[in-house]
This record gives structure tokens, C-alpha cells and sequence, in this order.
């Protein structure tokens, strides 16, 4: 069963954002080494139920936190959101040696994500 596994928090200051975070809740933040300006958010022990996010600056009407949802198949997937009344905001794309990634919304107006890992993603 799919599972969210990252969120994705949206910044118009990372550096602000990054204190705010660190300072309320002890989160860490790593620059991540890809092909975008991503921080990687590690919120706690693995060892606890809970899980890590990031951080990039924010998307033109990005509004929000976004929850990812992994999934073994995002062509499968997609078809099931359509076919079940939800929408595919932003279609499959690479996101080069990590997976797939496509934006999606419910039936209820909710935008969360969906990732098919694949190291192999160009």
C-alpha cells in the first residue's frame, strides 16, 4: 500500500525558513547535491515513526506544504487518480537519479505528489 514518504515544505527565504524550523522544532538541513536548489530535512531519529522532507524556493502559486505519496508505478498511479476523479497537475517527470515525481489533486482540491524511485531517472 503507498505511503507518504517526504513532504515538501515551499520557501520564498530558505535561510529564514531554515532558522524557523531549526530553531522551533531541532530540524537539520543539508543542501542537497542535484540538479536544483533543494535543502534535505531530516526531522528526528530513524528509528521513530515519523519521516523527512525538503525544502525548495517556492513555485509561482505554490501554496503550502506538499505531501509525496511513493508509489511502484507513477503511469499506474496516474491513471488510477484520473480514473477515480482527481487530476494530474504536473505530469511525470525525471528528477535525475532519484525516480519520477508528477503533481497531482483530489477530488477535494488537495495538491500532494507521487514518486517512482528510480536511481536510474534521467
Amino acid at each position: 500500500m503507498p505511503r507518504i514518504t517526504h513532504f515538501d515544505i515551499p520557501s520564498d527565504n530558505p535561510d529564514r525558513a531554515q532558522k524557523f524550523y531549526q530553531n522551533t522544532f531541532g530540524w537539520k538541513f543539508d543542501k542537497w547535491d542535484g540538479p536544483m536548489e533543494y535543502w534535505m530535512i531530516r526531522t528526528g531519529d530513524d528509528s521513530k515513526p515519523g519521516i523527512n522532507g525538503g525544502m525548495a524556493r517556492r513555485m509561482p502559486g505554490q501554496i503550502g506544504m506538499t505531501n509525496t505519496i511513493e508509489v511502484p508505478s507513477l503511469d499506474e498511479y496516474t491513471n488510477k487518480i484520473q480514473s477515480n476523479g482527481g487530476q494530474v497537475l504536473i505530469p511525470k517527470m525525471p528528477i535525475p537519479g532519484v525516480g519520477y515525481y508528477a503533481t497531482c489533486m483530489d477530488t477535494e482540491g488537495n495538491i500532494f505528489g507521487m514518486i517512482q524511485m528510480d536511481q536510474n531517472a534521467k
